[in-house]
């Protein structure tokens, strides 16, 4: 099946991409089940054509496609200003894997065999982060750092900063709580619904990645380490 698929014409629009037929045709059939439209295709150009044109309000992406990998399909859409959540599908249980697939623009990740109960879950716990950051005042500022939750946009000092969905949600908890640290496991728990094991690694590599863009265009870093504990966004300004 790789056609839209409507089962409630106000469903979230999930966008699945999978070089196998019988987990597309799974996911479709389980998907349409729980009340979500779909679209499903077998390749990472496909996925890349259908991400602009169909708009989906999900994509999942499985990690090894024939053509081109689900990373490079995730840079390409980011690229194209397409900001529509990732999970990534992938058959590698590996840190480094699941940390590039975040960093490169990912939301979340789900290891290969998954359950569809655990595929829901997921869809539902980016849909609830996507939807509370949005829920938010229209505007948050924090020293140099302007978060426009209407528009769904960032400014550090007037310039625009792209962010990925999750990206959005991390500044947006760590800016919600100026000079304040916040422990991994919170920021865990808040950003992505869960404690992937334990596995703070994923925290750390997201704030990295994150201060790269705004270490650029701040007089001083903004988000800082406290050792063993956690970061604190750094405001100069009153909150």
């Amino acid at each position: 099946m790789n056609s839209l698929q409507n089962s409630s014409e106000d469903g979230v629009k999930v966008l699945i991409v999978d070089d196998e037929p019988s987990i597309r045709d799974l996911l479709t059939r389980h998907l349409r089940f729980e009340g979500f439209r779909t679209h499903a295709v077998g390749n990472g150009h496909d996925a890349v054509d259908a991400a602009e044109k169909g708009e989906p309000d999900i994509i999942l992406l499985d990690v090894m496609l024939p053509d081109m990998s689900g990373f490079s399909v995730t840079k390409k859409i980011r690229s194209m200003g397409i900001t529509a959540p990732v999970l990534f599908l992938t058959a590698r249980d590996e840190t480094e894997d699941k940390i590039t697939g975040l960093t490169v623009g990912g939301d979340d990740y789900v290891t290969k065999p998954f359950s569809l109960a655990e595929i829901v879950a997921r869809i539902q716990a980016i849909l609830r982060r996507t939807k509370a950051a949005e829920s938010n005042d229209a505007i948050l500022e924090v020293g140099e750092v302007r978060i426009n939750n209407d528009a769904h946009e960032v400014y550090a000092n007037g310039t625009l900063v792209d962010l990925s969905p999750t990206e959005y949600n991390l500044l947006h908890f760590l800016m919600s709580n100026p000079n304040q640290v916040l422990k991994k496991e919170q920021i865990l728990n808040h950003v992505w619904d869960y404690d992937f094991g334990g596995n703070t690694a994923i925290v750390e590599s997201y704030v990295s990645y994150l201060r790269r863009k705004l270490d650029l265009l701040t007089t001083e870093p903004v988000i800082i380490t406290k050792r063993g504990v956690g970061y604190m966004y750094r405001s100069t300004k009153k909150a």
